[in-house]
């Protein structure tokens, strides 16, 4: 065999092994993907117990590309084993509260001190017109008839997009990474203790506005105080909110033609 025939076999096992490893990767990214929608969607809730078989039936994935989900979730403290009972969802308590909300804040404090120098005056114009478009659509809810069903998802796409837009900034995946995580810590955490409805949609958006205003005039200072009031609000929020007293006013507020049920929050 000469010298380059030999070559060339040699490397075709390893182009073999490459193709199948991005394969698994993909797999289980995209399964990773399936599992934070649920989360958003509120279809996995918090303290939920799920079988692998279960995940699989859920995220339309086989049963590889969960088991190699399944390290990822249990390093971001998303999912634990528990010995004969399966895979269970993060418990909301107390303590993940504390320090969800902490992480939360270091990040983002980090975040817009350096978001405030480098975002454009269209850019942060285009966000403040997303949020008073949710605003509008929010404060029209109050006249009688009104219905508006997608509000809240929309909401909370122009919400959560403002807090990732200011993360995503800095440039560094690692950070990045760490607050999507949180992120989902974050939801499930509101799931389980707050709800909104569109009247509660309103201050969240006006807190909002505030800030998205001092970004506009590159007021640091005054941006990140806005910041720490808006994320400890938003702490104070899932502390206090009783869930079937929010649930209430929020199915009071629906048409009566669409089905009653818990809301989401942004």
């Amino acid at each position: 065999m000469s010298p380059a025939v030999r070559t060339a076999a040699a490397k075709t096992p390893s182009r073999r092994i490459t193709v199948k490893d991005d394969q698994v990767i993909n797999q289980r990214a995209r399964a990773y993907q399936g599992f934070t929608q649920q989360i958003l969607s509120g279809k996995i809730r918090s303290g939920q117990f799920v079988s692998q078989r279960e995940l699989m039936t859920l995220l339309d994935m086989p049963l590889a590309a969960v088991r190699e989900m399944i390290p990822r979730l249990e390093a971001g403290g998303l999912i634990k084993t528990v010995p004969q009972r399966g895979l269970q969802i993060a418990h909301v308590d107390l303590k993940l509260i504390r320090n969800a909300f902490q992480v939360r804040s270091l990040i983002e404090r980090e975040a817009v001190q350096h978001f405030v120098h480098i975002a454009s005056d269209s850019e942060l114009q285009a966000i403040e017109a997303n949020h008073q478009a949710i605003l509008s659509r929010a404060s029209a809810l109050s006249q009688p008839l009104a219905a508006d069903v997608n509000l809240l998802d929309d909401a909370q796409s122009v919400d959560w997009g403002l807090h990732d837009r200011l993360v995503d900034a800095l440039g560094n995946d690692i950070l990045s990474e760490i607050y999507r995580v949180n992120s989902l810590r974050v939801r499930l955490i509101k799931l389980e203790h707050s709800v909104i409805t569109p009247a509660r949609l309103i201050p969240a958006m006006q807190e909002h506005l505030r800030f998205i205003a001092a970004l506009l005039r590159r007021d640091a200072v005054e941006a990140t105080r806005l910041l720490d009031e808006h994320i400890s609000s938003a702490q104070n929020r899932v502390m206090t909110a009783p869930l079937e007293q929010v649930r209430g006013e929020w199915n009071a507020q629906l048409p009566p033609s669409q089905p009653k049920g818990t809301p989401r929050e942004p």
